[in-house]
């Protein structure tokens, strides 16, 4: 099979080529290689090298910044995606695009499932949100899957940003009233090619960690694991803090916690326990500050 992976060197794409298989010719061009604004660099890259599957793993993800250009974030998280999926059926090949919980307002009492109502907060979730819809145009040949709160040892992230602010500072205010589900960038390529093996998975699937927590929950783990694992030599004194005390551009919803069960009955695929990940990933991080 060959796979044109767009977005190879963030976190989930550089998890999908750490555990690629072996029988999988996977081509990763750099962002400056191919640029997903570039809409005839697109086209020709994708009837040049003829994929079985693109994985489409790029996104604008600044969250904020998006409030200020959404000309851009539309452009990158939609118009791109569109173009993408136009080649792909010109190429009749299968695209595979990565999408968010923030799809969603938040006001659910229960996981959402694939089949929920979008209502996205943002710009950011509506881009995504519009860029979905260009894949499912595809039918059998489009697969989006919904992540969220993505974390690897690549990247940026929160785990990472708690742990430059736990070096930093003796106190630290979590938000709390936001519910959502850490997930290992590993899980999600784990899954991506499984489902890339699979010829009858398509429409939208859910893959999140497993227990749903706040960000305050995920913050005093990520600290009790850094201390043990004498990442940093203490953990900062953590408060518990609303959303209203901590200003954003982009609203977040309160609740994004995502239904996983179609995944598992329809593909075999389980939700991961993001905790063990989160240990791993720390452990590694350790390991590297010792070396150096």
């Amino acid at each position: 099979m060959r796979v044109l992976l767009i977005g190879g060197s963030g976190q989930v794409g550089q998890a999908l080529l750490d555990c690629k298989p072996d029988a999988v010719e996977c081509i990763a061009p750099h962002s400056a290689e191919l640029n997903l604004e570039n809409r005839e660099q697109v086209r020709q890259w994708i009837a040049h090298t003829r994929p079985h599957l693109i994985i489409n793993a790029a996104a604008y993800t600044a969250v904020d910044n998006a409030e200020g250009e959404p000309e851009r974030a539309f452009q990158i998280n939609a118009a791109a995606v569109a173009a993408l999926a136009a080649a792909a059926a010109e190429a009749n090949a299968r695209l595979f695009q990565l999408s968010t919980d923030y799809v969603f307002d938040g006001n659910a009492e229960a996981p959402y499932p694939e089949t929920a109502a979008c209502h996205p907060l943002s710009v950011y979730g509506a881009s995504k949100l519009a860029g979905e819809e260009a894949v499912l145009e595809l039918g059998r040949a489009g697969l989006v899957m919904r992540t969220s709160w993505v974390f690897s040892s690549h990247g940026s992230n929160f785990v990472k940003t708690m742990l430059r602010l736990g070096a930093e500072r003796k106190e630290l205010g979590v938000v709390d009233d936001q519910i959502g589900s850490p997930t290992p960038a590993g899980a999600i390529a784990t899954a991506l090619w499984q489902l890339a093996d699979d010829e009858n998975a398509c429409g939208i699937y859910h893959l999140s960690g497993t227990p749903s927590c706040s960000w305050y929950t995920f913050a005093g783990q990520i600290f009790a694991d850094a201390t043990a694992c004498r990442l940093l030599p203490q953990s900062p004194a953590l408060s518990p803090i609303t959303s209203a005390q901590f200003p954003t551009a982009a609203r977040r919803p309160g609740w994004s916690v995502l239904d996983c069960s179609k995944l598992k009955l329809e593909c075999g695929i389980t939700q991961p326990d993001w905790r063990p990940a989160l240990r791993a990933m720390i452990e590694e991080l350790a390991s590297q500050q010792a070396v150096e």
